[in-house]
């Protein structure tokens, strides 16, 4: 990774808000389109959300760990781990209106939300122990939207 950041915060709700601007600070610097920008933020806003209220059950005495990096390909890895109950089974985790909720609240497209705004999702978890979720986007940039627009009107 060319450059990297590291932040642990507590499984607070509103720390969700907080992991949101924190990955958006970090990422500015490949300068993503706005698109590509709420694309990182959101999937790490579910990430996090998941942690807090799946990992954790709202434990907020506990911590949840957001971690990013970038390398010269313009690709951001988002990692957000949480030491939390763990996930059973990943598979079916993952399908679509899968919650471990009551359903009251919670729609179960987290990880679909993920996976439709990053270009990869992985997520490994053990029950007991907790999970990670890595998470990469290619960032073309304004650079790449301008070259594009120039290419449009010429021809």
């Amino acid at each position: 990774m060319q450059n990297r950041m590291e932040l642990t915060f507590s499984a607070c709700a509103r720390n969700e808000a907080f992991a949101r601007v924190a990955i958006a600070a970090f990422a500015v610097q490949l300068n993503p389109t706005l698109p590509e920008m709420a694309d990182i933020k959101t999937a790490v806003s579910e990430a996090v959300t998941n942690a807090i209220v799946h990992g954790y059950k709202s434990d907020e005495s506990r911590m949840v760990s957001l971690k990013a990096g970038y390398d010269d390909r313009r690709v951001l890895e988002v990692t957000v781990e949480d030491a939390g109950c763990g996930i059973r089974d990943i598979e079916t985790a993952m399908q679509p209106f899968f919650s471990t909720g009551d359903g009251s609240e919670r729609s179960g497209m987290g990880f679909c939300v993920m996976q439709t705004f990053m270009d990869a999702v992985e997520v490994e978890s053990t029950v007991g122990e907790g999970t990670t979720v890595l998470m990469r986007k290619y960032v073309h940039g304004e650079a790449a939207l301008n070259r594009e627009r120039m290419l449009d009107e010429i021809g």
